[in-house]
């Protein structure tokens, strides 16, 4: 792919990034590689599968792609669009298996929330490894054979990506608003996306200075009367849009109680949608519309036997192994995500969530049902 098109593919998926946008699944080969060369799976989307074409380029390797019904791999995973069958599925049917003399397969650590590894071995003879959590790590990961650094094991949440969430949330949005606008209120439709874009881009680019106030675990003080995390960063934005509004009118008296009226539901629509699951749009928190953002995960240090699956597949580096002792610790479990990743993982089943009210959700139920849009258990895979 040139460089042109790939920018091109790149800047208009980015802009759809909300919906799925799937690719051909089986086997792409890149390179010339022989019957030695590594193999890594990936998702069906498309996105996705360019982004890591791109970063193996100059390599001799085989791409696996999985049919995830066109979404990425973290929320397929978790919601039951990636499961233990598409992987075998395209092991099986992609005649991978006589192109290799080995039999392992670099696995996405983010699909860790759906993929079994134990499984996959059972059912097909393939031995899984978690590649990086990153694309661009790929090249790296596989100087050091297969070996992973804590660091290509966490995600973050850095400027570019920021920036594509913003692109990916103003979008469609601006999009759908300035359709209705053109009808109701026509004059508003260019201020209006304006407002979008700009609203986008300050609420994504500026996270890391208000991040800690929408923590719904972590300790937080109220900014004057406003809780930041129970609807007051909403409600403190919208007011401070219609302050300078009112204040932009006045000056230039052109404002009227009528026009600010307008303006004011306008644009207390247009936050509600840019913010309206703004934890749920990165990959530092867990959605602020599903339940599992109050479960803890639990660590029954009885049945544990330090495997350090859950230090291998953790995004946010919650554990840290004691090998000598054999035991898992969880080091930092305030960054938790709640994505049950270990629980899935662990073979001793030495991890569970538990509710604040003392429930159980075991890691049977964990591994058997994902979540759906609405955070509820319901898709079995």
């Amino acid at each position: 792919m040139s460089k042109m098109k790939y920018w091109f593919v790149n800047v208009v998926e980015t802009c759809l990034r909300m919906l799925p946008i799937p690719t051909r699944t089986g086997l792409i080969t890149l390179g010339k590689p022989d019957r030695h060369a590594p193999v890594i799976l990936t998702c069906n989307f498309h996105l996705t599968v360019t982004r890591v074409k791109r970063a193996l380029k100059g390599l001799n390797a085989y791409l696996l792609v999985a049919n995830s019904r066109g979404v990425n791999v973290w929320c397929a995973a978790t919601g039951g669009l990636l499961t233990n069958h598409d992987v075998i599925s395209v092991l099986k049917t992609s005649g991978i298996e006589d192109r290799v003399d080995h039999r392992t397969v670099i696995l996405p650590q983010l699909a860790a929330t759906g993929i079994e590894r134990k499984l996959i071995r059972k059912k097909t003879g393939w031995r899984g490894v978690w590649g990086p959590v990153y694309a661009e790590d790929l090249p790296e990961f596989l100087r050091r054979r297969q070996k992973a650094t804590p660091e290509m094991h966490q995600v973050t949440f850095p400027l570019l990506q920021r920036f594509e969430m913003a692109v990916a949330w103003a979008f469609p949005i601006s999009l759908v608003m300035g359709i209705i606008l053109w009808f109701l209120w026509r004059s508003a439709v260019l201020p209006v996306m304006a407002l979008i874009w700009g609203l986008s881009f300050f609420i994504f680019l500026t996270f890391p200075f208000y991040a800690r106030w929408l923590n719904p675990r972590a300790e937080r003080r109220k900014f004057i009367f406003i809780d930041f995390g129970k609807g007051g960063f909403q409600l403190s934005l919208w007011i401070l849009l219609m302050a300078g509004m009112v204040a932009y009118g006045q000056a230039g008296g052109s404002g009227s109680w009528s026009l600010y009226w307008r303006e004011g539901v306008v644009s207390l629509v247009v936050v509600l949608l840019l913010s309206m699951d703004l934890m749920g749009s990165t990959p530092v928190y867990k959605s602020g519309l599903h339940f599992d953002r109050l479960l803890d995960v639990v660590l029954d240090e009885s049945k544990c036997k330090g495997a350090a699956f859950c230090e291998q597949v953790c995004p946010r580096g919650c554990y840290e192994v004691d090998h000598a002792e054999h035991l898992a610790h969880r080091i930092q479990g305030d960054l938790c995500v709640q994505c049950g990743a270990c629980i899935v993982q662990c073979p001793f089943d030495a991890l569970q969530f538990e509710s604040p009210d003392g429930r159980v959700i075991t890691p049977e139920t964990v591994r058997k049902f994902k979540l759906n849009l609405m955070g509820q258990r319901l898709v079995e895979t």
